[in-house]
């Protein structure tokens, strides 16, 4: 059986004995945003946020659990009482076993209205701002209290309406992890957590074994769960986990590594498990490539032994033919000495006289070329030298000073002369005056500024007051109640609009008759809309109408004046003659401005004369110091310039007498040399004669002298011309040869009398030329007893060769098989990592495209396989994405403000969840959701993840610290708050829960259906 899950999605999730997770089931919402916080007895920490995430992942079969192993680590999760701190670690046993259960359901099921009967409870102040909480919210407890008569949330499996429970056991011991599952909602259901732990372990019993007689264990929960889909991929920080891979979001993009990046890549799209096949398949290739080696190394060793073996007979076969050649050259010896002997006698003689003669003459030279370097020494020159430098020397040291005091008067004249073209020029707005009489001119400049803005404050007022009567003058009498009647559609006229009264009787009408009530809101309408217009102005007691039929009276109100047009020009009038005064003032300010800057000027111009005068006195100084500087170094320089004369021609002079002198001890060298040569070689003339001892050679060769010559001059011309010490060094060789041929190793078991003789002709080469002819008898005797041995042996060695050498074969036709299936294993790898690659780099460019970007993609080129199969075959991928309309793409390592990298993030981890899908349902689960987000930009990340996760269909799971929570809450789709109040307390209390905006509802429909196991009802 496999993907026996199939298109479901999960929608509630319990832990049983995981950490120290409540029993409470927790609804969970597919396809948004679902963040966990935590409280802890201090803070967040403690509440097992991050063990409620991971016993998620391991539910939907992350393979960063490596379930192929066995899963092992899974076991962590389990509750330990060592880590329960408080008085739970002595009240409390750990767990040898837990479940973790899914509810997994239809995704259609997206209408879920809760039964009426349902009553969820708010929990208070767990809003999104603080106020009235935005969704479902209640704890555990009051979801989940229903408890049906058999302890299971429901008691017809076939009522779930397609719903789907897995059952993961995670046992201390192998096997770590068994499922089971089973249709409808089956959850332990109890008042107590004691009670619900007892129930799921009966639950459990209940329950069909997967696989027929057995469970199905880790290493097949993938497959059969899911299909070998990717349903979870995950970026875990925690200890329970044997292997945390790369958090993209634990730190700035930019500061993590190409290498890293893949690695963060191929943890959430499986392509590490890929990896780590290539890794097996190179192990394999280098087993089998060391066991060829091996065999190789064997045979190697054998030919080597038997090689060597053969190659001691082929010496020993040799060393009997060296030994005879060493027997006949060492006779060849004891001619040649004596032979020679005779002839360097006779040479020696003659040079003994010649050696005499040149020592006598070199001692004469030497005599001589030492008087010669005597005379040479007694001259006075060196003192003169030593006077000459010393005086040369504190000259320059006075030059320089001179040159460097005029160098810093040179600088500052340059700088003073560089102020004094911008003092001139402010010099000339002074315009003759001095300092005092330009600040009394800016201070009569500035009195009359403020007279000028008094007045134009005057005028302002001036304009305003006018323009307020103007208005009131064109807005006109009764007013009010013309804009209600056209409002009410009547049509109607002023009554002091309507009348046009006479220049001479304006001041009349204006005092008397016509001003005030009820002329001022008399207004004219036709008689038959008189009712009409009445019941309009209801609302302005006071209001006249006047029409064929009379004149009526709406309340009581007072009178006003008529004469509108003459009103309004009036009034224009007064505002233009207002206008013409701000003009004038405006005019006088500017006036008045320009004024003080002109005084301003001046007085600045002013205060450069003054400057000015000051900086000609000091310039003054600097020149005149400047030349008696130029003086001083015009008079030194003369005195200079002889000192370096003087102390050149004196140094001339002495480093002539010093080659001469070392000229002269050359010779003299040579000279001693030559006597001391010489007398040396008359020495060793006469040494070598004593030395030659002709009567001991010719007692050695048995001969004569006369006879000696003969049997060298037998031999044949290559030979005739060998000396002793050749004839000598040929036959020790022959011997040497034999001896290392007979015996190659240094502990070689030897024959007692060789051994003794071996011993005695070390140490000179007179005790082994004494022992010569006895080793050499003494080894022929030896070389004569090992013949028949060496026979046998041979045809031993042979056998042994051929079968080693068929093993040799077949080893390396395995080997070489091995190698070309981690080729073609290879290859097909680097296909699939390229195309994974390229769908998250197609995916990456979507979504950045899709929230706000102008595109990115990855960059990611192949590299060579390892030659270290215990080495990871490692990747580099190197996001890009472009930061304008139609710009190149841009490396992510390119320095960027913040808010672009932690967007970029976001999106690169949800293109490698949506790639790792396959088309499916996917929950990518992080663990310290946004912690390196800033907090200017982490509501904005945490809300991309939840339009991304809404728009693809991906349950974005997150937990999240304190500081975090403020900002995810708002953005979030649903919002789970584990609890734990005191570190007394082994076990969490009831989670809080919260469903926001959309969700509020799908949040009550999933509490209500995983409690009830009833389907629900859509609209």
């Amino acid at each position: 059986m496999e993907n026996v899950v199939g298109d479901r999605v999960l929608i509630a999730v319990q832990a049983v004995n995981i950490s120290r997770l409540s029993t409470h089931p927790v609804p969970t919402v597919p396809g948004t945003l679902i963040v966990v916080a935590g409280a802890g007895p201090k803070d967040s920490n403690g509440a097992g946020k991050s063990s409620f995430i991971a016993s998620i992942t391991a539910l939907l079969g992350d393979e960063q659990w490596r379930f192929a192993s066995g899963a092992k680590a899974v076991s962590e999760l389990l509750f330990n009482a060592e880590l329960a701190s408080g008085a739970g670690s002595r009240q409390w046993a750990s767990a040898d076993h837990g479940y973790i259960v899914g509810v997994f359901a239809p995704p259609g099921m997206d209408g879920f209205a809760p039964p009426a009967a349902a009553s969820l409870e708010a929990a208070p102040g767990v809003g999104p701002s603080g106020g009235e909480p935005s969704g479902a919210e209640t704890s555990g407890g009051e979801l989940f209290g229903g408890e049906p008569s058999d302890g299971e949330l429901f008691d017809v499996p076939d009522t779930s309406g397609g719903a789907l429970t897995v059952w993961l056991r995670v046992n201390q011991e192998a096997p770590h992890l068994e499922i089971r599952w089973r249709e409808g909602i089956h959850l332990a259901a109890s008042p107590s957590e004691a009670e619900r732990v007892a129930r799921a372990d009966e639950i459990w019993a209940s329950l069909p074994r997967s696989a027929g007689r057995r469970d199905v264990v880790a290493r097949d929960l993938t497959k059969v769960l899911y299909g070998d889909k990717v349903r979870c991929v995950s970026f875990l920080s925690t200890s329970v986990r044997s292997k945390v891979a790369t958090n993209l979001l634990s730190q700035p993009l930019n500061e993590i590594s190409p290498e890293r990046v893949f690695e963060a890549i191929a943890a959430l799209t499986g392509l590490d498990a890929e990896l780590e096949q290539e890794r097996e398949a190179r192990r394999d290739e280098h087993a089998k490539r060391v066991r060829a080696a091996q065999a190789a190394d064997r045979l190697a060793e054998f030919e080597s032994e038997s090689k060597a073996l053969l190659s001691t007979f082929d010496r020993r076969d040799q060393a009997r033919i060296r030994l005879a050649d060493a027997q006949r050259c060492w006779r060849g010896r004891q001619a040649r000495r004596l032979a020679d002997a005779a002839a360097k006698d006779e040479a020696l003689a003659a040079d003994l006289e010649r050696h005499r003669a040149a020592a006598e003459a070199a001692a004469e030279a030497v005599a001589l070329v030492k008087a010669e370097i005597a005379t040479l020494r007694e001259d006075t020159l060196d003192r003169q030298v030593s006077q000459a430098r010393k005086e040369l020397a504190a000259l320059q040291a006075r030059a320089s000073k001179l040159d460097a005091d005029r160098a810093v008067t040179e600088n500052s004249a340059d700088e003073l002369r560089g102020l004094i073209p911008a003092l001139e020029e402010t010099r000339r707005f002074a315009d003759g005056r001095d300092v005092p009489a330009a600040e009394r001119e800016l201070g009569e400049a500035r009195l009359r500024l403020n007279e000028a803005l008094k007045a134009l404050g005057v005028a302002d007022q001036e304009v305003a007051s006018a323009q307020a009567a103007l208005d009131d003058a064109e807005g006109g009498p009764a007013a009010a109640q013309l804009n209600a009647l056209a409002a009410a559609g009547v049509g109607a006229t002023g009554l002091l609009d309507a009348l046009d009264v006479a220049e001479q009787a304006r001041d009349t009408a204006t005092s008397g008759g016509l001003r005030g009530w009820p002329h001022e809101h008399a207004v004219i309408v036709d008689a038959a809309q008189l009712g009409a217009a009445a019941e309009a102005l209801s609302g302005l007691p006071g209001s006249v109408l006047v029409s064929a039929a009379g004149v009526s009276v709406v309340g009581t109100f007072e009178g006003v004046a008529t004469g509108r047009e003459a009103r309004i020009k009036a009034a224009e009038q007064r505002l233009n003659r207002a206008k013409d005064v701000q003009e004038s003032a405006a005019q006088a300010v500017r006036d008045a401005e320009e004024a003080v800057a002109e005084a301003q000027r001046r007085l600045e111009g002013a205060r450069a004369g003054v400057r000015l005068a000051e900086l000609e006195v000091k310039l003054g100084e600097r020149r005149a110091k400047l030349a008696e500087l130029n003086a001083a170094i015009e008079e030194l320089a003369p005195k200079v310039a002889e000192a370096e004369r003087q102390a050149a021609a004196l140094d001339f002079r002495a480093r002539t007498r010093d080659m001469e002198i070392e000229r002269l001890e050359g010779r003299r060298q040579r000279h001693e040399s030559e006597r001391a040569q010489a007398r040396e070689q008359e020495a060793k003339v006469t040494a070598e004669r004593e030395a030659l001892k002709l009567d001991a050679l010719a007692e050695d060769w048995g001969g004569t002298i006369d006879a000696a010559r003969e049997w060298l001059d037998a031999l044949p011309e290559e030979e005739r011309t060998r000396t002793a010490d050749e004839w000598w060094r040929i036959a020790e060789r022959h011997l040497d040869q034999a001896l290392r041929d007979t015996f190659p190793d240094e502990d070689a078991e030897l024959p007692e009398e060789l051994r003794f003789l071996l011993s005695e002709r070390e140490g000179s080469t007179a005790r082994e030329q004494a022992t010569f002819a006895a080793v050499c008898g003494s080894l022929s005797s030896y070389l004569r007893g090992q013949e028949e041995y060496e026979r046998h042996q041979r045809r031993q060695i042979e056998a042994q060769l051929v079968s080693r050498q068929r093993d040799l074969a077949a080893a390396a036709r395995g080997a070489e098989e091995a190698a070309q299936s981690t080729a073609v294993h290879r290859a097909a790898l680097t296909a699939a990592i390229k195309a994974r690659l390229a769908r998250v780099a197609e995916e990456f460019d979507k979504l950045d495209t899709s929230y706000g970007g102008y595109g990115a993609t990855l960059e990611f080129p192949v590299p060579p396989a390892p030659a270290d199969p215990e080495q990871r075959w490692q990747w580099r991928v190197t996001p890009k994405w472009r930061r304008g309309e139609g710009q190149a793409f841009v490396p992510y390592n390119r320095r960027a403000n913040t808010a672009l990298m932690d967007e970029k993030a976001v999106k690169l981890v949800c293109a490698a969840a949506i790639a790792s899908s396959g088309g499916g349902h996917l929950c990518l689960v992080l663990d310290e959701l946004g912690r390196n987000l800033g907090k200017e930009h982490r509501r904005e990340a945490v809300a991309l993840f939840r339009r991304i996760g809404e728009t693809y269909g991906i349950t974005v799971i997150g937990a999240l610290q304190d500081d975090m929570e403020p900002y995810a809450i708002d953005a979030c789709g649903q919002y789970i708050k584990l609890r734990r109040s005191s570190d007394a307390m082994p076990y969490n209390e009831p989670p809080v829960i919260v469903g926001h905006d959309q969700h509020a509802e799908r949040v009550r429909a999933l509490a209500a259906y995983v409690e009830r196991g009833t389907p629900a009802v859509t609209a």
